[in-house]
Parts: structure tokens; sequence; C-alpha cells
């Protein structure tokens, strides 16, 4: 297991329960500057944070919680919301208050760590694993690894244009992102271009076929029904249609030229029934490096493209 992984990855794994299982293990871990996981308990009135540890009691003191407290980029907010979740953390001090062993953590110093042996040496293009940890209006933020935060916009997240970023995630989930730049630690994500090309989603549908979609707009002129996250098609408009609804559709043609795909709906069901994790994304690169990549088939006039 990569130690530089997103919050939740280590605290499972049999190494890291046993550098927590003792006092010894933990200096142990201390003297070589491990990275560890446990559950952080409760953030208290000043914002440190204790931390579940089967030997010590544990802390991470509010100016160890995250890269940016100190300065004020980051908000204490990021802290509070830590609680009953997985937190990585450096051991900088065990101490012996009133009897008690007390482990003096930083989390901070482990998201340094990852700063600056990991995500610095991250190169434009670079396919890495990423955890969903919030989402908003404008777009969905993820650990890239140690609880370092990154962002990916609304519009980079599909090609096929979705409302909100639930419609495409859920918080925990674990996914693949691309990076587009790094800059002193701070990192910015793609992912529509994970999910493949026209031809590459198209292949997987033919002429004549009745199959599900999702409603992700209805237009005066049209219905705009998603067949994979990176292909829509279009059905006549029909009454009853609303976004977010699911459908069942033939499919009457696909065309590459014109990057269309004409359908109707034979049948909708009540959102519901489904939810977003019930849906697993296809990914179509999912590790190494990309310095190019193309939306468009080659015939087509329209051109979708990325360069890293």
């Amino acid at each position: 297991m990569n130690k530089y992984s997103p919050e939740g990855k280590l605290i499972n794994t049999l190494e890291n329960k046993n550098m927590l299982k003792t006092l010894v293990s933990l200096e142990d871990a201390m003297a070589r500057g491990e990275i560890l996981e446990a559950r952080a308990l409760v953030c208290d009135s000043e914002h440190n944070i204790t931390v579940d540890l089967p030997c010590a009691k544990g802390i991470i003191p509010r100016i160890e919680g995250a890269v940016g407290i100190e300065t004020g980029e980051t908000k204490d907010i990021a802290l509070i919301t830590k609680v009953n979740k997985p937190v990585c953390f450096k051991v900088i001090n065990i101490i012996n208050d009133g009897g008690t062993p007390t482990a003096i953590l930083s989390r901070r110093a482990a998201q340094e760590d990852c700063i600056k042996n990991r995500l610095n040496s991250l190169k434009a293009g670079t396919v890495i694993d990423a955890r969903v940890t919030h989402l908003e209006q404008f777009g969905c933020f993820v650990d890239v690894g140690c609880g370092v935060p990154s962002l990916i916009p609304i519009d980079a997240i599909s090609v096929s244009r979705i409302s909100h970023p639930s419609d495409r995630f859920y918080v925990g989930q674990d996914i693949k992102v691309i990076i587009k730049a790094v800059d002193d630690g701070r990192v910015w994500l793609s992912h529509k271009e994970l999910l493949g090309t026209w031809r590459e989603n198209a292949g997987m549908f033919k002429a004549g076929e009745t199959v599900s979609g999702i409603v992700r707009s209805v237009e005066d002129y049209g219905v705009f029904i998603e067949l994979a996250p990176n292909l829509a098609g279009l059905a006549e408009p029909k009454d009853g249609v609303e976004t977010g609804c699911y459908a069942s559709v033939y499919i009457k043609a696909l065309i590459p030229e014109k990057m269309k795909v004409k359908l109707i709906i034979v049948d909708l069901f009540d959102n519901n029934e489904f939810s977003t994790k019930d849906r697993s994304l296809k990914y179509f690169i999912d590790s190494g490096h990309i310095d190019y990549w193309k939306y468009t088939p080659d015939t087509a006039e329209k051109l979708v493209e990325s360069r890293f």
C-alpha cells in the first residue's frame, strides 16, 4: 500500500495496526518517520484532535492538524469534519502525562511529506488515485494523498453535462483523476479524459438496441439522455420527462461525423429507485500517463481535446 494514499487506505493494513499496537512499535515508527493512520474521536473547542490509539492517548494539536492551518489558508472546518474518520499522521513526540503515555501527532507533517516526495514530483497527464471528500455545486473535492485536498471543477468531471457533482460521485468514493498541473503542493485535476472518447463509448452500443439512460436536460426541441458519462443522445420531446429521471431508450442511429446519438424514449422510471452508488464508473484509462487526449472522431467537424 502506498503510504501517500488518500486517508482511509492505510488504517486497516496489518503494517499500520502493528505499528500502533505498542509504545515500543510507536516509538520505532516515530524514529523512522512513518506515516500512520487512526480514527479521529474528538475535536475539542480549541480544535485539537483526539485520535484513537490502542497503546496511548493520541493528540493532534490544532497547529499540526493540516497544512495551511497556521497561515489561515486552511480553515478550521477542515479539522472539525475529520471526527469519526481516519486521519494520517506522524508521531512527533511521546510524553508521560500523569502516568498516561500521550503521543503528540502531526497530520501536517504527513501532508508535507506527501507534497514534497509525492505530489511535487507528479507531471501533468499522470493518472492517480483519489477519494471524494465533499461535493459542492461548482465541483468535487478529493483527497489526493494524506488528506491533501484538490478540486475537480464540474465541467471537468465528464463530457456529459451534470447539474451537480452528486449526479456522478458520492462522498467516500475511490476514483481515478488526471493531473493538469502541480505548483508547490497545489494540484489541479481533471476526470473526463479517463472516461473514454466518443468512439470508445459509442462502441458499447448499437443501433436497434434498447438500453437504459439518465435524463440530463429537457429542452423544447428534445431530451438529452446520458447513456454513459462521456456519451449522451437526443430524444424527441415527450410529456412527463424530468431531469434526473431514468429512461429506457431505443437507439435509432449513431452518427460519428456529428457526434450524435438519436434516441426514442420507450419508458420512464422514478429516480428514487436508483442511486449514484449503484452506478460504477468505467475507466478507459486508469493508470500511467498521457500527453494528449482527443474526444472527437477523426471524421467529426467539431474538435474536443485536452493537452497535458
